[in-house]
């Protein structure tokens, strides 16, 4: 199976409500589409979303890493080749990591389609079902209270509240959420880096004080300040989880050995793919550390992906793969099934991926 040509699209996926962090704020999912073509016929699909706040890839970046470096070093390689094809897509070019974990996605979906076997059996086979989170946004209190009420009313018993858009109101946030849902719905906090470390302790035990039971602190202070990370860990009663502080297994090494975190979220988009995620996870089963999941605003190939990795891993035991369910429809054909909260793993060879609706994708070349 030799790789022959290596396309580009993209899609735009109008969100359910807005989607806001202390970071950024979005409208639509707008994503570039991977399309790597053999001489069998079979394609692998991957995506890659442009979120340049965390992982600095824009449109034009990642268009520009695919079309002049990845893809002229893997036109003509076989896909059996299977090892040296991952690596070569992460040494071709330096840094962007969303394309490369776009083209590695669907790599490895071209290599389960040549061996008939669906990539969470290639990889581990822990289950064939997951359970996701669903994100509030960080918005005014009122009303991330009936976004929460709502995000119940459809099932979901594990909710991912934004905060740090303005810490003065974050704890008064958390207070509306909790008396919306109650004491039996699980909730963790998100700040997005947005905190610095004094300002995180103070504000988490604020929080506990009210006892609004909050599971973890998703990366309260700046992705560099490891130290800061670290200060968090050892004086709030809060677990602590590292996700913008995570871009390599050498970041998760790192922070496992400093004890800076209690968990570590893997991301995709800024591990560069499978490849380096499994990394991740070895490194945290040698650790004990355990870990999230979770995503950036994408639509379901690359989402697909992760809940093949998910269902694979049972050190993965968190569960942050709501980006299609925010997005108002789902263009992608075939993959897992997205049930709001219960995600089931496809058993079709590779990702399971069929195409994308038509109309749906314009190609770039």
């Amino acid at each position: 199976m030799k790789i022959t040509q290596i396309r580009l699209g993209t899609i735009s996926v109008p969100l359910r409500v807005p989607f806001k962090t202390a970071l950024r704020s979005v409208d639509s999912v707008e994503d570039v589409i991977v399309e790597i073509h053999t001489d069998t016929g079979a394609v692998g699909y991957g995506e890659a979303p442009p979120t340049g706040a965390v992982t600095g890839d824009t449109t034009g970046a990642i268009v520009g890493a695919v079309r002049d470096h990845i893809a002229k070093s893997l036109i003509g390689r076989d896909v059996d080749e299977f090892e040296d094809v991952l690596k070569i897509v992460q040494s071709c070019i330096v840094k962007n990591t969303s394309a490369k974990a776009a083209v590695d996605m669907a790599l490895w979906d071209l290599y389960g389609q040549l061996y008939q076997i669906p990539v969470y059996k290639l990889l581990g086979g822990a289950r064939k079902s997951i359970v996701t989170d669903i994100t509030i946004s960080v918005n005014a209190p009122e009303e991330m209270a009936r976004d929460a009420e709502a995000a119940v009313r459809r099932g979901y018993d594990c909710l991912k509240v934004k905060v740090g858009a303005d810490p003065a109101l974050d704890v008064e946030r958390l207070a509306a959420v909790r008396q919306a849902v109650g004491k039996e719905v699980c909730i963790r906090i998100d700040a997005n880096q947005a905190w610095k470390p004094k300002e995180a302790v103070r504000i988490l035990d604020q929080m506990q004080e009210r006892g609004l039971q909050i599971e973890f602190v998703e990366q309260p202070v700046a992705a560099h300040d490891l130290e800061g990370l670290k200060y968090v860990t050892d004086r709030s009663t809060v677990p602590v989880l590292a996700d913008e502080s995570v871009f390599s297994p050498e970041d998760a090494v790192r922070i496992m050995e400093m004890r800076a975190a209690d968990l570590v979220n893997i991301k995709l988009m800024k591990c560069g793919g499978l490849y380096n995620a499994l990394k991740i996870a070895a490194a945290a089963e040698i650790y004990g550390v355990e870990c999230m999941i979770g995503c950036m605003l994408e639509a379901k190939v690359s989402v697909n992906a992760a809940v093949e990795l998910a269902c694979a891993k049972k050190v993965i035991t968190k569960i942050d793969l709501d980006g299609p369910v925010l997005c108002r429809e789902d263009p992608v054909l075939g993959g897992a099934v997205f049930d709001e909260k219960r995600i089931t793993v496809s058993d079709e060879p590779g990702l399971g991926i069929r195409g994308i609706q038509s109309g749906k994708l314009s190609y770039l070349f």
